[in-house]
């Protein structure tokens, strides 16, 4: 069982306390570090946000939120063995061409310690500011993802789809890791059968509080009706913070292989939070499993 932290590019956006914060995290035994993202923050918005009973996002507009690709490439240059996620990256709202360019070279500097977890997202209104319809985000997700591959894949590649479109076009360096991970994000049916049928991994929402059974089993479904081998799509998920040694073994009787727990708790006393963590609930959890 691997254990990460999330909300990290939120909870330390300042650059040499993440640098101190996913140093200290490395040494004490987390494997990876996820980061959130949205572009822009409306004032206003009727979009209901899913992870929160008031439909509301936490916060306020205040809140400082480093781009998630920028924030990785600075720490994962300080930084050894931690592995950086985005959790998740509002795949959509991105030029495919320009992000397969990016995570492939971000891969490339950092030896091949970046995954790319994606969403479809659920602010209309960023959206709009940005220009990008909101309307079949998902069909755009898909053929981004699959683009994206094409130009990982090899050199002189073609796509043609009904968002990207391109013959003979090729994207160098390459990432390190074949394949670069996707993994998706989402509490729902369609990212459920999108992780079965295009994912790496598979990451339920951390805010939701529902039974993930009957998505894991969509994922296994769809895999399965692609020819894929759904024991080798990674589940991720997040833990009960009233019982977090006995919901990692839950989650890893379910088939889930990492963890991830939140980032705040850790903000003081750094050093010595993750310490006792690491101490009492990662050590526990990998004697337990055999790891």
């Amino acid at each position: 069982m691997e254990f990460g932290v999330h909300f990290v590019n939120s909870t330390y956006p300042e650059p040499d306390r993440a640098v101190e914060f996913c140093r200290a995290a490395e040494r004490v035994g987390f494997s990876f570090a996820v980061t959130i993202e949205h572009v822009v923050m409306p004032t206003d918005y009727t979009s209901t946000y899913p992870y929160s009973p008031s439909g509301r996002l936490p916060g306020d507009l205040t809140l400082s939120l480093p781009d998630p690709l920028v924030w990785m490439t600075h720490v994962a240059a300080r930084t050894e063995r931690l592995r950086f996620m985005t959790g998740v990256l509002i795949l959509p709202q991105r030029n495919p061409l320009v992000l397969a360019k990016q995570l492939a070279t971000m891969d490339f500097m950092s030896g091949g310690r970046i995954e790319l977890g994606i969403g479809v997202g659920w602010l209309e209104e960023e959206f709009d500011a940005l220009g990008i319809p909101f309307a079949r985000r998902g069909k755009r997700t898909d053929e981004y993802v699959e683009a994206m591959r094409a130009l990982w894949a090899k050199d002189d590649a073609d796509y043609a789809g009904e968002f990207v479109n391109f013959k003979g076009m090729s994207c160098n360096p390459k990432p390190v890791q074949d394949p670069l991970p996707i993994i998706v994000g989402g509490h729902s049916e369609f990212a459920a059968r999108r992780a079965g049928r295009l994912g790496n991994g598979y990451f339920p929402a951390t805010g939701w509080a529902g039974d993930i059974k009957p998505l894991l089993a969509m994922v296994r479904e769809e895999a399965d009706k692609h020819g894929r081998d759904p024991d080798q799509i990674q589940i991720t998920t997040g833990l009960d913070p009233e019982d977090m040694v006995g919901s990692a073994q839950r989650m890893a009787e379910l088939g889930a292989t990492r963890v991830v727990v939140p980032s705040t708790p850790f903000s003081k006393d750094m050093a010595g939070s993750l310490e006792r963590f690491a101490a009492e609930v990662i050590a526990p959890v990998q004697e337990s499993l055999g790891r």
